[in-house]
């Protein structure tokens, strides 16, 4: 079995799914970051080191492992437009050997394009601050990669569901919004077709250093038609429709400034890649099947 050393920036729901792709072809040696106390874990039958960092806070322990891994994952988001990990790592980084490093970006860099397609050559105008600190980001990884000769691979993530967030659990607990704006048009992908192209792109070759791609599936919608799919998927009677201006979190009120549709062309031909879930449909369906 191949062996991979691998360290984690973050190590949410995403990094875990590709470590356990990955889990089942290489002998992994593991090291992730999180926002707990430094401590050894195990993930999928892997011991691995986990370090405490946050922001500007890490633990000193972190600097002599970094340079140990030459497969780095960052899925860590900007801290008020600043990335946390080139501002405290960049020197440890530019002194490793690195094979393969991907950041994790979202497709809010693209705004606001009034439910038109946009692509990875689509002007990039961001109508939040989240979306403004993304594009920061990006920059400043192409930036450095490219003054450093580090090979680079920037993913920008579509929203993101899988059997643990899903618009099902939501309905469930009684947290589940119908916001009334029926032409905003949004894009998705479920974690595992997530996982499954970020274990392709570990071969080096299939994906040239400093490219973009995204991330989605095949069918952009509007919200209202994913809830009524999902309401009726569960045989429940839906909740009462709410406008924009009723909305209370900052964050879902962000999601409707923006109604795009995200092309997935690029990544489908360079990778010749089959989504295991081309549509919400048939990633709410499998959800279903095994909702408890």
């Amino acid at each position: 079995m191949k062996k991979i050393n691998i360290f984690c920036f973050g190590f949410g729901k995403v990094a875990k799914y590709f470590i356990k792709n990955i889990s089942k072809k290489y002998e992994i040696n593991l090291a992730a970051t999180s926002r707990e106390e430094t401590q050894k874990k195990k993930i999928f039958g892997i011991k691995y080191d986990c370090f405490k960092f946050i922001n500007d806070e890490f633990d000193n322990k972190l600097l002599n492992q970094i340079k140990k891994y030459d497969h780095i994952l960052i899925s860590i988001p900007p801290n008020d437009g600043i990335d946390i990990v080139l501002k405290n790592f960049q020197k440890l980084l530019t002194a490793s050997e690195i094979n393969w490093i991907t950041y994790l970006s979202a497709t809010n860099v693209y705004g606001d394009h009034q439910g038109r397609w946009v692509d990875e050559s689509s002007e990039l105008n961001p109508s939040t601050k989240a979306g403004k600190s993304r594009l920061n980001a990006e920059k400043k990884w192409i930036e450095f990669c490219n003054n450093e000769k580090i090979p680079l691979r920037i993913f920008r993530l579509s929203g993101i569901y899988s059997q643990e967030n899903n618009i099902l659990k939501r309905i469930k607990s009684g947290l589940q919004k119908i916001v009334n704006k029926p032409n905003h048009f949004f894009s998705r992908i479920h974690i595992e077709d997530i996982a499954n192209i970020l274990e392709i792109t570990l071969n080096k070759k299939v994906i040239k250093s400093g490219e973009i791609c995204n991330l989605s599936d095949d069918y952009p919608c509007s919200n209202i038609e994913i809830v009524n799919y999902a309401y009726n998927l569960m045989k429940m009677s839906k909740p009462k429709m709410i406008e924009t201006n009723e909305i209370e979190s900052e964050m879902l009120r962000d999601f409707y400034k923006d109604s795009k549709k995200v092309s997935n062309k690029k990544i489908k031909e360079t990778l010749s890649y089959k989504l295991k879930f081309p549509t919400y449909k048939e990633g709410l369906n499998e959800i279903y099947d095994h909702f408890v």
